[in-house]
């Protein structure tokens, strides 16, 4: 089974950083890495993206991730991203935003990868998810490398309850490390057993967050880059009529 590192935040405007991280990611056993830039840019240079991909054996991905701080400001940064051909996700603690996420199309992800954004997980934003094939993104940074020690507990108990969430989202969660210092990384085997024995998660669910239901979600923005399909499970056929 192929596993994913699913969130690696980088510097798009600085090669060598982001040489010396896919080189670690390798060192590390890695095989497939989901790129996410540091700054705030809207799209990826081809020549860019070309050399990252051609200096690693890395299989590479990218992903784009918004921070709005309200509604308003969200719905503009949306007609931003139209057609957008990677995946797309919104990380906030403001709840109707994260309801409106888990409706819109344009959304893959909404994150909860911050101790403060975790708590703020709704059974109604899970359910909303799983409807609409919007993925529920959960870190594990905020047990591993906890900012501030005194709270690792806390954060320890509210990824603990998502845990007990994600039972119904029928599929529609992934698991990453998102973390910030290289030295930090692991390899998702031991992020798997990680989820298994502290969080009690079930063995084969935890590895789907780390594969199957990444795998899903790169084919929904792969589908999203198919102009014949207008919907999902509708597609148009050219010369449908033609004898």
């Amino acid at each position: 089974m192929s596993y994913f590192e699913s969130r690696l935040k980088v510097d798009f405007d600085n090669f060598n950083e982001i040489r010396l991280k896919l080189e670690f990611c390798e060192k590390l056993g890695l095989k497939n890495l989901i790129l996410e830039p540091k700054n705030k840019i809207r799209s990826i240079d081809s020549d860019l993206k070309s050399k990252i991909e051609n200096v690693t054996a890395l299989n590479i991905f990218f992903r784009f991730n918004l921070i709005p701080n309200s509604l308003h400001e969200f719905k503009k940064d949306l007609e931003l991203f139209r057609a957008f051909p990677y995946i797309l996700s919104v990380e906030t603690q403001d709840k109707e935003i994260q309801l409106h996420a888990a409706k819109d199309s344009r959304i893959d992800v909404i994150t909860f990868s911050e101790p403060e954004i975790i708590k703020t997980i709704t059974p109604g934003v899970i359910s909303l998810a799983s409807q609409n094939n919007t993925f529920i993104e959960l870190a594990l940074a905020p047990i591993l490398v906890p900012k501030n020690k005194t709270i690792q507990s806390k954060n320890f108990r509210n990824l603990y309850r998502f845990v007990q969430f994600s039972d119904k989202l029928k599929g529609n969660y992934i698991i990453c490390g998102n973390f910030d210092d290289i030295y930090d990384l692991r390899n998702p085997r031991a992020l798997i057993s990680i989820c298994n024995t502290l969080l009690g998660m079930p063995l084969n669910k935890a590895k789907q967050g780390f594969s199957d239901n990444i795998i899903k979600l790169l084919e929904k923005v792969e589908l999203r880059r198919d102009k014949s399909i207008i919907e999902t499970g509708v597609r148009i056929i050219k010369g449908g009529d033609q004898k």
